[in-house]
């Protein structure tokens, strides 16, 4: 994760994928959601397939809003609906 640009998001499968999980999304969200408070490891680039925040209500504490007050400094814009283009915005490593 840590090279992921900034400006930049993929999806919890990419991720996954990469490691050598392929299919195992909630196995990286499982991860994310595991890391400390203030950990360098840039958590908020990792979107669902959809190209939103998945924390939602369920989400510890603040982090949706920190997501995606992070993202917007970063330059990433979501639609009125709170989707990020995955064409725009979205980053694959190549293979």
């Amino acid at each position: 994760m840590r090279r992921i640009p900034r400006g930049r998001v993929t999806t919890y499968g990419t991720i996954a994928r990469l490691a050598g999980l392929r299919g195992q999304a909630r196995l990286v969200g499982y991860a994310l959601h595991a890391l400390p408070s203030g950990t360098a490891v840039p958590w908020h680039r990792v979107i669902n397939a959809r190209g939103q925040i998945s924390l939602g209500a369920h989400g510890r504490g603040g982090a949706p809003t920190t997501q995606r007050l992070k993202l917007d400094r970063e330059g990433v814009r979501f639609d009125a609906a709170g989707r990020v283009s995955l064409e725009r915005f979205g980053w694959k490593l190549a293979p």
